[in-house]
């Protein structure tokens, strides 16, 4: 069956691309390979957003929270209803592997089977594929690119490399459930971009010793009970039983280039698309989402692209 839109990505753009399609009675599918907003269910268990629940909403849908800045469980919480009071059409845990463009149609592969449309919306977002530390040890199963639960960590010596929200949040959070906790950031100072409630609390356990921080400083090499790491001082050689590396997240560049879409020569390797109507250089295919913004991902979030979906939809429609 030829479909008239097809949908990479089940996050929240993603989402709102699929009830732009069926409030224009559109043929579509929403394909996803992990859970539903996959990229929220891998944030940390007790996480708060810093925007606002109505700022989180799609498809003019109530986000109803207890505080007026939602946890990450209230925000599966919204995705679900909005997916189940949608009826929306999504094929979780199935991985588009490659696409086919034949005069102006698509065919769409996946790891369980083919589908075939019209248009493609890529909304993938920028959260599966962690910047590396490229040192020794990597990885060995102590090292996690993801963080999820303090618990875990209660009474372990824990190391967390980065600065921004995500090695916060772990930094503040297993320290409270008794790990012994160092921070090693590449920079001068905790990130500009972290959460304002949550700055002065990691910049005081640092000032009193309660979270070990190594400013202007890398990790070299990892063992199974053991870090070693560059400072200003010299290297060093830690006790270590787990490492949380909070280097942040790329997007799958690799995927637009394969399929022929254009990406900028400088460092941010910004996709070619029409800002009007979101459709790339490859006639049919369309971008929604922090995808737009290439290696830039901290320009894009949900409160400011929800307006892709409209643009995209609008424009597939006209076309229809």
């Amino acid at each position: 069956m030829m479909m008239d839109v097809i949908i990479i990505g089940g996050g929240p753009i993603g989402l709102a691309c699929a009830l732009q399609a069926a409030e224009k009675k559109l043929n579509y599918l929403v394909i996803e390979k992990g859970s539903l907003v996959n990229s929220i269910y891998h944030y940390p268990a007790n996480m708060t957003f810093f925007s606002t629940s109505e700022r989180l909403e799609i498809g003019n849908i109530p986000f109803v929270s207890t505080n007026a800045k939602p946890t990450r469980a209230e925000a599966l919480e919204y995705y679900r209803r909005v997916a189940i009071a949608a009826k929306l059409n999504i094929h979780l845990y199935e991985e588009v592997t490659e696409i086919k463009n034949v005069n102006k149609e698509f065919t769409v592969i996946t790891s369980l089977q083919k589908y075939f449309c019209k248009n493609i919306i890529i909304a993938t977002g920028f959260y599966d594929i962690p910047y590396l530390l490229n040192v020794p040890g990597e990885h060995l199963p102590k090292v996690t690119h993801y963080y999820q639960d303090p618990h875990f960590y209660a009474f372990q010596n824990v190391l967390i490399v980065g600065a921004n929200n995500s090695a916060v949040d772990a930094a503040l959070e297993t320290y409270r459930k008794g790990a012994n906790v160092t921070m090693l950031i590449r920079g001068e100072e905790i990130g500009r971009r972290v959460k304002y409630w949550a700055r002065p609390d990691i910049v005081n356990r640092i000032e009193e010793a309660s979270i070990k921080a190594f400013f202007k400083s890398t990790v070299t090499a990892i063992r199974p009970k053991e870090v070693d790491i560059q400072t200003e001082k010299g290297k060093l050689t830690l006790a270590n039983d787990w490492v949380i590396a909070m280097t942040g997240y790329q997007p799958n560049l690799s995927f637009l280039k394969h399929i022929g879409i254009l990406l900028s020569d400088d460092e941010v390797c910004k996709p070619t698309y029409n800002e009007e109507t979101h459709e790339s250089n490859v006639e049919g295919v369309y971008l929604a989402g922090v995808i737009c913004g290439g290696m830039n991902t901290h320009r894009l979030f949900i409160e400011n692209s929800r307006v892709h979906a409209e643009k995209i939809i609008e424009h597939i429609k006209k076309k229809i």
